[in-house]
Order: structure tokens, then C-alpha cells, then sequence
């Protein structure tokens, strides 16, 4: 059922004289809150309507596991990008897909395609997956699969968890790693075990709780740029990440924690371009690496290379513009440009996007976030990637 918004000043103030009678608003007014039950409900949770459990993690990964395949998978997707970020292997690591995953049959047809093509251009790309289920907002907006799968306002978060965590499964099942931006702190213990490389978004980049997160992933991460340009931002994140920390979180039973984490070597900076515009061009990856290894060590992954995101800040949003800056970006990989280990693209199976509304009145394929690449095109882009990497190594 769709939960109504509780915005008009009557509902409102009828919401606070039953919370402040020691009732429950949500279910019904002879029910009282656990607060009152203990003693505090006038002092705690005045803005809260309600907790609703969910199963816990352990529960979620036995009920919905990964098959041997998928956790082979996993684990060598997670080397090879390893091997990538450090120059160990010179494929290009190309990390595409939906701007968001709203649709998990249309990202499950998706992946199909994508799997027949990485198979044919293994040898110069390294193909991952992009599987984005959380969606940071500007302000407001749909906030992901995971958070409202109906993409109605209910906040179905417990259908979300599974619908994700079933299509990271089918993304799998092709064969295929699977990229995701984590957002929430509580999320990764669903999800992380069959993501091979995470990423933390422009508005996360300087944020504690993240880079506590990134510090005891067990994929790289990638952090981005701040969304008004600072790599100083990102590459401090990398630094931070890669140090022991010790803080709150929740264990595999859903109970509070305290986490302490070995630290992840692993994390990268993604330029995504800022709010002023691009920064993808030679001299701003130039500039990008001299103000990384100022702070990490020169064997570093995030010292080797940068991923750049041709999509965002970098293409203005613009589907048309994404597949130039890819372009641009082929033919200095072709010209030996060094200092790129990896790019990311939106793409999924129509170009462009479409406002969010309830699957049934959507056009299949189409994004409701980011404008994307379409399939032909992305098909298009990912061969002339592959030729300049093959390029590259005559060179």
C-alpha cells in the first residue's frame, strides 16, 4: 500500500497530540509506542513515526546466497581490477551500465548484451557492470531501488533489499562482476559480497561515516572527485581509507557493533567533472595524479591512475556529450596517453531518461535518473575502446 504523505498541517497535528498522548499514529490510537512502555517517549523519537524491523543480514545472504560460480566470480573480478588500478594488467577497466537500476528485468536484458560483448573484447577491456541501487539527491527526489522499489513513495525498503540483492544475483549468473556506489552505512552488509568494486559519490567523498565504510570494504573503491572539483577531497579519502578505524555499525545479526577495519590499499579517485564543469582533459589527470601522490605513496593504486566518469560533471549530463568525451578519451588511450586505468559510462538499453513513475508507465530500458547511452551506441563506444587499447600496446 502506498504510504500518503503526512505534510498538511491537520495530519501533522494530529500525528503529535497522539504521540504526545503515548500513542502510536501509524497503526492505531489504543496502541501505544515501545517508548511510552519504557518510560521516554517525551524525550526520544518526537519525529519519528516508526521503526520497522527488517531480517537481518545473515538471514538475507542464507535465504538469497551466492552459488559457487558467482563467489568465483567475485573473487577474481575483484584481482583483475586489482591488477588494473595497479598497472599490473594494461586492460581498460570499464565500469558501465544504468545510471540506477529501476527495472531489474530491463538491467537483467541489460546484462546479457554485456556479457556476449566482454566475452569478445576480454582481451583489451575488463567489463564491469554498473548495478546502482542508491541514489544521492540534490535535495529530494526517488532515492533508489532499495529505497522505493515501487517508485511510488511506499519505501517498500524491505522488497528493495531483495529485489537488489536478487539482481546483483542475475548480473552474476551472466557472468559478469558488478560495480555499486554505496550510500547508506547499514546497505553493504545485503549487498557487498557480490559487488566486485564500489565507489563513494561527490557529496560522500568528505564524509567520515564514508570513508570508515570504504576502510573495511573487501572490493576497491573508488571515491570521486567533490562536486566542486576538489581532488584534494578524494585523494585525502584515499589516504583515510587506507588507515585501521574503529567505529559504530551493525554485525551479519543486526545487532549494534563496534567495527574495527584493517584498512582498504585499494581506493582510487574517479573524476567526474564538478558543478564549474569537466576536468577529464590531459593536463587536469596531470594535475589529478600530482596532487594524489603528494599524499599516497607512489606504489599505490590511487597513485598508478585515475578512473574517469564521462558521464556527470564531465558530459554535462548529456548523453550525446558522454559518447564525445568517450571518444576523446579512446583516442588519447590510443596515443599513449598514461594515467587513465579505467573509465565509466551510463548506458542502458533506450537513450536518454524519462520522469520516475510506477513501472507499468515507464518506457522499458529507459533511465528515470541520469540520461544514458543507448545499447548501439554503447555497443559502439566499448569496440573503439577496445581498438585503442589494442593500439596503445603496438605503441
Amino acid at each position: 500500500m502506498q504510504q500518503q504523505p503526512l505534510n498538511k498541517p491537520e495530519d501533522l497535528r494530529a500525528i503529535q497530540e497522539a504521540m504526545d498522548a503515548g500513542k502510536n499514529p501509524l497503526i492505531a490510537t489504543d496502541v501505544p509506542r515501545w517508548e511510552d512502555q519504557v518510560g521516554i517517549s517525551r524525550i526520544v523519537n518526537r519525529r519519528v513515526l516508526e521503526f520497522e524491523v527488517l531480517p537481518t543480514p545473515a538471514q538475507v545472504l542464507a535465504d538469497l546466497p551466492l552459488t559457487d560460480d558467482a563467489q568465483e566470480i567475485v573473487a577474481y573480478s575483484r584481482d583483475e581490477i586489482r591488477a588494473c588500478l595497479y598497472g599490473q594488467d594494461d586492460r581498460l577497466l570499464v565500469i558501465v551500465g544504468p545510471c540506477s537500476v529501476h527495472d531489474p528485468a530491463a538491467a537483467l536484458d541489460y546484462a546479457r548484451r554485456l556479457a556476449k560483448l566482454k566475452d569478445e573484447l576480454d582481451e583489451q577491456l575488463l567489463i564491469v557492470m554498473r548495478v546502482y541501487f542508491e541514489k544521492p539527491r540534490t535535495t529530494v527526489g526517488w532515492k533508489g531501488l532499495i529505497n522505493d522499489p515501487d517508485i511510488d513513495g511506499s519505501c517498500n525498503i524491505k522488497k528493495g533489499l531483495l529485489l537488489a540483492r536478487r539482481t546483483l544475483l542475475g548480473v552474476l549468473g551472466e557472468g559478469l562482476a558488478a560495480a555499486t556506489e554505496f550510500l547508506e552505512p547499514t546497505s553493504p552488509q545485503f549487498i557487498a559480497d557480490a559487488v566486485s568494486w564500489g565507489a563513494i559519490g561527490a557529496r560522500n567523498t568528505e564524509s567520515q561515516v564514508h570513508r570508515q565504510l570504504a576502510s573495511g570494504l573487501s572490493m576497491p573503491i573508488g571515491f570521486k572527485n567533490a562536486t566542486d572539483g576538489s581532488v584534494k577531497a578524494a585523494s585525502d579519502s584515499c589516504f583515510a581509507a587506507a588507515q585501521q578505524h574503529t567505529f559504530f555499525g551493525i554485525d551479519h545479526r543486526g545487532r549494534a557493533a563496534v567495527v574495527k577495519t584493517l584498512g582498504n590499499p585499494d581506493c582510487h579517485v574517479v573524476l567526474r567533472g564538478s558543478s564549474s564543469g569537466p576536468n577529464y582533459s590531459k593536463e587536469d589527470v596531470a594535475a589529478a595524479l600530482e596532487t594524489i601522490r603528494e599524499r599516497m605513496p607512489a606504489d599505490s593504486a590511487a597513485s598508478h591512475g585515475l578512473v574517469v566518469d564521462c558521464s556527470h560533471g564531465n558530459s554535462g549530463k548529456d548523453e550525446h556529450r558522454q559518447a564525445e568525451v568517450v571518444r576523446e578519451i579512446a583516442a588519447r588511450i590510443a596515443d599513449g596517453e598514461r594515467g587513465i586505468t579505467g573509465v565509466m559510462m551510463e548506458s542502458f538499453l533506450e537513450g536518454g531518461n524519462q520522469p520516475a513513475a510506477p513501472l507499468s508507465q515507464l518506457v522499458y530500458g529507459k533511465s528515470i535518473t541520469d540520461k544514458c547511452l543507448s545499447w548501439p551506441v554503447t555497443e559502439q563506444l566499448l569496440r573503439t575502446l577496445a581498438e585503442a587499447v589494442a593500439t596503445r600496446r603496438w605503441r
